[in-house]
């Protein structure tokens, strides 16, 4: 369930032309050859979730951002589009239904040659559509 969750929401953020316009690449792992600005899947871990009749996770799910440059702002707008973006991201998906969805925390990192590694870290509580 967590392979489908993560290619869902990379999905719905590249369909985000406010997105799509200003960051590179939305991927699983840090691409080989894109420049910064680009989104990627840091990290995931789950846990069950099931109900009696339902297969489900608790799947914390953590993006990361890496840009650079000096501008600080820029990057907070940046943020905040993903973390909008995220909040509207549809309980209705193929294959699975989410229940909530929470923050959990942010964490930033500046780096060599000016670049800024921004971790938002999510936790996603799903449940599969059909009992098998």
């Amino acid at each position: 369930m967590e392979d489908i969750l993560r290619t869902a929401l990379l999905s719905w953020l590249t369909s985000a032309s406010e997105l799509s316009e200003r960051i590179n690449s939305f991927t699983e792992e840090v691409p080989v050859s894109a420049s910064p600005p680009f989104v990627t899947i840091a990290a995931t871990a789950s846990t069950d979730w099931s109900t009696k009749t339902r297969n489900g996770r608790e799947v914390r799910l953590a993006l990361q951002l890496q840009t650079r440059g000096d501008d600080t702002a820029d990057d907070g707008r940046l943020v905040s589009l993903i973390e909008k973006r995220i909040a509207t991201f549809p309980k209705g998906q193929d294959g699975f239904s989410v229940i909530n969805t929470r923050f959990l925390r942010a964490r930033s990192a500046r780096q060599r040659r000016n670049q800024l590694n921004i971790l938002l870290e999510y936790s996603f509580r799903i449940l599969q559509n059909s009992p098998e």
